[in-house]
């Protein structure tokens, strides 16, 4: 099982970026998937979480301004982020697990990635 970030970088306070996640050897469709994030030297954060069934579910934090979303035909899991704030730098791992609320109390998890780097610019 393999799961890979991409889409991180460096973008200005305001702006948008689109992260993916694309998974081999897991089928996204039998699994809660979501995305976290950490700061180096802080606890990590849950961002968002999509169900089996297409539910929802945000971080207060990120709420109306990053969307979660997937292709499970293609297993690949995206998060939208726009409006991004200096205070979304961090790096972004995606996760699979039993369901959204394993993935919103933290784990267990199926599948971890090995994260992308998404840094705002004030």
């Amino acid at each position: 099982v393999q799961l890979v970030e991409s889409g991180g970088g460096l973008v200005q306070a305001g702006g948008s970026l689109r992260l993916s996640c694309a998974g081999t050897g897991i089928r996204f469709s039998e699994h809660g998937m979501g995305w976290f994030r950490q700061v180096s030297g802080k606890e990590r954060e849950w961002v968002a979480a999509l169900s089996t069934g297409g539910s929802t579910l945000y971080a207060d934090s990120v709420k109306g301004r990053f969307t979660i979303s997937s292709d499970n035909a293609k297993n690949i899991l995206y998060l939208q982020m726009i409006s991004l704030k200096p205070e979304d730098t961090a790096k972004y791992y995606c996760a699979a697990a039993d369901s959204v609320y394993t993935l919103e109390e933290g784990g267990p998890f199926d599948a971890w990635g090995q994260g992308t780097l998404v840094t705002v610019s004030s």
